[in-house]
């Protein structure tokens, strides 16, 4: 009995372990099943999550692209524009100054523009005998006839408050009008050649001729002729001198220049020229380099009719067209054109002022000269006896030459340029390079 109740026990034991058993495994199953679409559910979760990660990843990297992209126009675009700042011109003095010619340029009338082409004697502008005051005559002459400027000489000059009252009312009425500042001019070389030097009532120092000068060897000396001669022409009023002689004494017979020339040493005369002229600028005078190609080496005088030289284009290159050659090198501004003739490089009789050749082919063309050619006085027997006044002075333009000094007959001369532009002999842009060479010295400081 004893034995049966124990097996009993041990069997009800096991139905409870098996049915507990059951339970586990019924209870674990339905778990399961429970679980199993929240796996999905998470395990999508999880996918999308990653592609929006993807996504992001790639967006992001996508605008980093683009930024770069940005950021390397930005920059060439940056480059772009520093090259084409690069590029352009610099602002420079010398831009603006071609600015400011262009503009007084573009505002000019042909007449206007012709009338720069001439310096003249006061007296050629007013039609009066003697002019030694700017009044109202003088006024109304400049209104109608705006020349490029004016040369004085002894007659006009009579004391220095006369000169100063006379020359600052010119200056003023040019002012006044609207027109550029005159060149006021005056042939002021010492020695003989002295319209205010060989004057006791303006009390200047009186300067020695040229080749005593030159015969002392000492080029500090012609530097102080020249800053004497500047001062006191600057202080006067005048801005331009037909000085120094730049002619070299190469022949001997030569009266012409004579003591009025340095010397006969072509590299001193062109050291103590250029020293000369260095010194009057730094006064405010522009100098002149006279008389191309050189007048040493004639017999005769063109104040008197016809001169002319027989040497070669490479003898005056070697000795007579030193101290030019030098004075281009140094940057001057005028050069005089002598009325004599060369032959033996022209192959005619013209005078070096209205010949082409000599202006534009060997003066700009083989020496490089950019600067202002003026002629030598229009009305010395060596152009008068075989021109008239308008067909000389469309002669020197069209050779090249820039400003025609003192014609026999302004008025002539005048009319016959613009006539000749009127019929097409010459241009208006043949005209417009002279007008902007002068201009360009007329609108820089000094």
């Amino acid at each position: 009995m004893r034995r049966i109740n124990f097996l009993l026990r041990v069997l009800v034991n096991l139905l409870i372990v098996l049915v507990l058993f059951i339970g586990g495994l019924t209870l674990w199953l339905y778990t399961r099943q429970a679980e199993e679409p929240e796996r999905e559910d998470l395990t999508a979760s999880c996918k999308d999550a990653g592609k929006i990660i993807e996504k992001g990843a790639t967006a992001k990297v996508e605008a980093k692209d683009s930024e770069l992209e940005e950021n390397l126009e930005m920059t060439l675009s940056e480059e772009v524009d520093l090259q084409a700042e690069l590029e352009q011109p610099e602002n420079t003095g010398e831009n603006l100054l071609e600015e400011q010619v262009e503009e007084v340029l573009q505002n000019m009338t042909l007449e206007e523009k012709v009338l720069q082409l001439f310096i003249i004697t006061p007296e050629a502008l007013t039609n009066h005998t003697t002019v030694t005051a700017a009044g109202d005559i003088t006024k109304n002459s400049i209104l109608q006839y705006p020349v490029g400027g004016l040369i004085y000489f002894a007659k006009n000059l009579k004391t220095r408050e006369q000169v100063e009252a006379m020359l600052e009312n010119t200056c003023q009425y040019y002012e006044e009008a609207g027109y550029t500042r005159p060149f006021l001019a005056i042939d002021e070389e010492g020695g003989t050649v002295a319209r205010i030097g060989n004057q006791p009532a303006f009390g200047v120092e009186k300067i020695s001729d040229m080749s005593v000068i030159g015969e002392s060897g000492d080029v500090k000396e012609a530097e102080r002729v020249g800053s004497v001669i500047g001062t006191y022409l600057s202080e006067l009023g005048f801005n331009l001198n037909f000085a120094p002689v730049a002619d070299v004494l190469t022949n001997p017979n030569n009266k012409a220049i004579g003591k009025r020339s340095f010397g006969k040493d072509a590299s001193l005369v062109s050291d103590m020229v250029q020293a000369e002229v260095q010194a009057m600028e730094d006064c405010g005078i522009y100098g002149v380099l006279k008389h191309f190609p050189g007048h040493g080496a004639t017999d005769a005088d063109t104040h008197a009719g016809y001169a002319y030289t027989d040497k070669t284009l490479e003898a005056l290159m070697e000795e007579d067209l030193v101290p030019f050659i030098d004075g281009i090198e140094s940057g001057t501004h005028f050069i005089m054109a002598a009325h004599i003739s060369v032959p033996t490089i022209t192959g005619d009789s013209t005078p070096c002022s209205l010949s082409s050749y000599m202006i534009t082919d060997v003066l700009r063309g083989k020496m490089g000269y950019e600067g202002i050619v003026v002629t030598d006085a229009m009305d010395m027997k060596a152009v008068e006896h075989q021109y008239t006044s308008a067909q000389a002075a469309v002669l020197a333009l069209e050779a090249g030459v820039d400003i025609i000094l003192m014609p026999e007959s302004f008025q002539m001369a005048y009319e016959g340029v613009l006539e000749a532009v009127e019929s097409g002999q010459l241009t208006e842009e043949r005209i417009d390079e002279s007008v902007q060479r002068i201009l360009r010295v007329k609108c820089l400081p000094i």
